[in-house]
């Protein structure tokens, strides 16, 4: 050893250092415990039955659920094509009872006034549309200046850096 380690550190680097036997039926002991454990219960078929069921639901009212809001999409983050490189996406989002909507994102620096989304006439339904080239966004949006909400119909990015989770829009380049 180069450097003399403290003698409280040698102890514990000694003991780190020592070899681990463990009983020869360890390995026995920890694969039955395993098989008992997989074994399906006679309820299991049932239950993934059920969540199979439940699963069904979920997609099927989310699908129908894209299809009745304005513009035939219910996703906050519907991308039309434009003429230009840009894609127009329009962000909706339902927040009842709010006095103010902002949308705030990697793309606009996340203002929390740089893009106010407005009433569409429908109760608690606000919207926006901006154009984006192609890539990848994240954003959020922000109601009445304090609570942010991210976006309940796109996919999370990993917490944020203020430890909110995200949502995320890729935009693709192609009509």
């Amino acid at each position: 050893m180069d450097e003399e380690l403290e003698p409280g550190l040698e102890r514990i680097a000694a003991a780190a250092r020592r070899p681990v036997h463990f009983d020869t039926r360890f390995d026995d002991r920890v694969m039955a415990a395993v098989r008992r454990t997989s074994r399906p219960s006679a309820g299991a078929p049932r239950r993934l039955a059920i969540a199979a069921g439940i699963a069904a639901l979920m997609l099927g009212s989310a699908w129908l659920g894209r299809r009745t809001a304005p513009g035939g999409d219910r996703s906050a983050a519907a991308v039309r094509g434009t003429a230009a490189a840009d894609r127009v996406v329009e962000f909706v989002v339902l927040a009842p009872g709010a006095a103010q909507v902002t949308l705030a994102g990697d793309f606009n620096e996340w203002s929390t006034s740089a893009t106010p989304l407005e009433a569409t006439g429908r109760p608690g339904v606000w919207s926006v549309t901006l154009p984006l080239p192609a890539g990848r966004y994240e954003y959020a949006f922000v109601v009445d200046g304090e609570r942010w909400l991210p976006d309940p119909n796109t996919p999370r990015a990993h917490r944020g850096d203020f430890g909110l989770a995200n949502s995320v829009i890729t935009v693709t380049g192609r009509t």
